[in-house]
């Protein structure tokens, strides 16, 4: 099954390590990152996607807002100059290589336009800081793509 995932959660991924809005959110968001690492291929979506199916019950989902259509449109901007990403229902199968381009891009903060004002901000950037040791994505124990 291909994961959905709107332009800015493809950032949200390179970082998150089981810390969330709530135990839904984190279980679902657990379950993404698994199918990522197991090799399935990513969609890039407009609009919510499989991270924000917890929240589009919530009264106060923010799915739909403005600001996070913002953070998609800055994300896909910063992404398709790194990796030549589009957002026109593109499916990606997500290689080894692309974790690491998207990581570096990350950690010197190219690609993070879409993060400015994000509660989660300071977070991501510890883990950054970290060389990702603490996010649950691991293309190097997944099945990620190799380039050969």
């Amino acid at each position: 099954m291909t994961v959905r995932l709107r332009a800015h959660h493809l950032l949200c991924i390179l970082t998150y390590s089981g810390r969330g809005y709530s135990p839904a959110f984190e279980a679902n968001f657990e379950r993404i990152i698994e199918q990522i690492n197991q090799g399935e291929s990513i969609e890039l979506v407009a609009g919510p996607d499989d991270v924000c199916q917890p929240q589009l019950a919530s009264p106060d989902c923010h799915c739909f807002s403005d600001s996070v259509q913002e953070r998609d449109r800055l994300a896909l901007r910063d992404l398709s100059g790194t990796v030549g990403l589009a957002i026109d229902r593109q499916r990606i199968e997500l290689t080894s290589q692309q974790v690491q381009q998207l990581r570096a891009g990350f950690a010197a903060r190219t690609i993070r336009s879409a993060c400015q004002g994000c509660e989660w901000f300071d977070l991501c950037s510890a883990v950054a800081e970290q060389d990702f040791q603490a996010a649950n994505l691991q293309p190097s124990r997944s099945g990620c793509k190799e380039y050969t």
